[in-house]
């Protein structure tokens, strides 16, 4: 794939994956382009844990589906991200970025417009929303065939000193490295984002995968191999919109907004 190609098919992954393993050759081929970035004094302030374990994946999973379920019932996750959200083509069109909630179970789509209040987590919690998004994150965490963890060695990064910051870029720089090398190989990518939500559990996730004091686990992500047959989540979303070219660009000096 031309590298052209796989930046603009790049896309996160919210369905599952194939249920095979990660061809070693390609784990290894994300990880030495991940590896190429560009780093401070070629510092390389990463490393990696790479979880195939089959048990140590069920007991991820676990974390991410409870942590996924305590977030929507609570409703402290919509609250957070509220301005993120967005729930017709026309408001997705307009604003041109966020995330557009475009698969949804009928029962639900009434209720769309109170989502927010105090009012509609009550309605979810009784229509058992959480408990429909925390099954298909447990779901899908666990049967990855990969899970990722994107580790950034402590000593690199120094806040407040400019080897902070370039240290951030760096890490950047690597995770869209292993983002394009995976589309490139048919291999999709997500955020397991929400155990990071919940302290106590993202604190068992760093037990369970050994990180030490050395190191801060930035992020830890799924992959495996895509396949189009595979059905989407119950209650999905895309993010496909980008702002154009004359919202993004002043010429010369900053014009605003």
């Amino acid at each position: 794939m031309e590298l052209k190609e796989a930046i603009f098919r790049r896309r996160t992954a919210n369905k599952a994956f194939l249920k095979k393993p990660l061809k070693e050759e390609h784990i290894r081929e994300i990880i030495a382009a991940a590896n190429k970035a560009p780093s401070h004094f070629n510092s390389q302030p990463w490393d990696f844990i790479l979880v195939t374990d089959p048990g140590l994946r069920k007991e991820i999973g676990k974390i991410a589906g409870d942590s996924m379920k305590r977030l929507i019932s609570e409703g402290s996750f919509f609250n957070r991200y509220l301005k993120y959200f967005r729930f017709s083509k026309e408001e997705i069109d307009s604003k041109r970025s966020g995330i557009y909630v475009d698969k949804i179970p009928k029962i639900l789509r009434p209720f769309i417009s109170k989502i927010f209040s105090s009012s509609g987590v009550k309605i979810l919690n009784r229509l058992q929303v959480p408990s429909i998004l925390g099954r298909d994150a447990r779901k899908i965490v666990s049967e990855a065939p990969l899970l990722l963890g994107f580790m950034l060695q402590r000593a690199e990064y120094r806040p407040g000193e400019k080897s902070g910051i370039y240290s951030l870029i760096s890490m950047g720089a690597a995770l869209q490295n292993i983002w394009l090398t995976a589309t490139s190989l048919g291999i999709g990518l997500q955020f397991v984002s929400t155990p990071m939500e919940v302290p106590e559990n993202w604190n068992k996730i760093l037990k369970l995968m050994k990180v030490p004091e050395t190191h801060e686990l930035l992020a830890l992500y799924r992959l495996g191999y895509m396949d189009d047959s595979i059905k989407r989540p119950a209650i999905d979303w895309v993010s496909d919109e980008r702002r154009s070219f004359e919202d993004l660009v002043s010429w010369n000096t900053y014009k605003g907004k």
